[in-house]
């Protein structure tokens, strides 16, 4: 039986080739207050915008779990992707780092409502995820998304930009990391979070240059073009240590923890992305490990006690790697 709460609004609004039932932002947009009442707008919102941009609509990607995203034809015969996002904090630069990059990189901002998180981007094709051309091997993929970076990376940050920096948002998170600690008492290694906490509050003081970061660079937002090799999507903009980037790519291109020697693996993966990006070794490794240590943790407050130690056993890996 369907519960009434959960439900996003009557079916008459919900029109099924536009939102098909098994569509995953539906699922997973229904289980908290905010996100049922943006589904129970978000028809009328589509409607809005796909008129006042002139789109002709295909059905929508199965992918995300926050936003709506379909495929967009142009009056011109531009083809398109037109994205709506549930409003939250991650979202909210967006645009601004589109702006900014300007197709270095990433998908261009064609058009965009701010007030509705609704962007308007250059289509990719063929669309191909990094993470599945497995047919090209893990290190190759790793100089193609290292590639990428490179192009993000190289767009001159402005003065005005109205971005999040990276170090508030991980002093925040270092903060948090704590007070979950204290609160759930997972019975993790105490001393590794608090290393953890330290590294994310220290690392955005050390940086040698401020880049706008792309913010959620793993390699399913990494997608085959027509411009440019490879272009970015979904990015979660900020304004900092370039170092932040490259291990969600390293972490997800595979499973390097799942190889026959995983220090080893890791190792060289560090040093091959060092390498590719100009970057320290140590830094990336530190980057690594402070980013798993608040992975493990927001684990562990969504329910998953073990799952977060599991991931905290990666960051002790790295920092054995790393020798920090």
């Amino acid at each position: 039986m369907n519960d009434p709460a959960h439900s996003p609004g009557p079916s008459r609004d919900l029109p099924p080739a536009l939102f098909p039932p098994g569509l995953p932002v539906l699922s997973e947009m229904r289980v908290h207050a905010s996100g049922r009442a943006w589904l129970a707008e978000l028809p009328d919102l589509v409607e809005k915008l796909r008129a006042r941009w002139s789109l002709r609509l295909g059905a929508p990607f199965t992918g995300g779990s926050c936003s709506w995203v379909a495929p967009a034809r142009l009056p011109d015969g531009t083809d398109a992707v037109f994205k709506v996002t549930w409003p939250h904090r991650e979202a909210a630069g967006e645009a601004e780092g589109l702006r900014i990059w300007d197709g270095r990189g990433a998908v261009r901002l064609l058009a965009h409502d701010p007030g509705h998180y609704a962007l308007l981007l250059e289509r990719c094709k063929p669309g191909t995820e990094l993470g599945t051309a497995g047919e090209l091997g893990a290190e190759h993929r790793l100089r193609l998304g290292a590639e990428v970076l490179r192009e993000l990376w190289s767009a001159p940050v402005p003065q005005d930009c109205g971005l999040e920096r990276v170090a508030d948002v991980c002093a925040e998170w270092a903060d948090l990391l704590q007070e979950r600690m204290e609160r759930l008492r997972p019975g993790y290694d105490a001393g590794l979070v608090a290393h953890g906490a330290r590294l994310l509050r220290e690392l955005p003081g050390g940086a040698r240059r401020e880049v706008v970061v792309h913010g959620d660079f793993n390699p399913g937002n990494i997608l085959a073009a027509g411009r440019r090799p490879w272009l970015a999507i979904d990015a979660k903009p900020m304004t900092g240590d370039p170092g932040y980037d490259p291990f969600p790519l390293l972490e997800q291109i595979d499973d390097p923890f799942a190889t026959a020697d995983p220090a080893r693996t890791v190792a060289a993966r560090l040093a091959l992305l060092a390498g590719e990006l100009g970057e320290d070794t140590g830094r990336l490794a530190a980057w690594a490990v402070a980013r798993r240590v608040e992975a493990a943790l927001w684990s562990a407050e969504h329910g998953d006690v073990p799952g977060g130690a599991g991931v905290l056993g990666e960051a002790r890996l790295l920092a054995e790697v790393a020798g920090v």
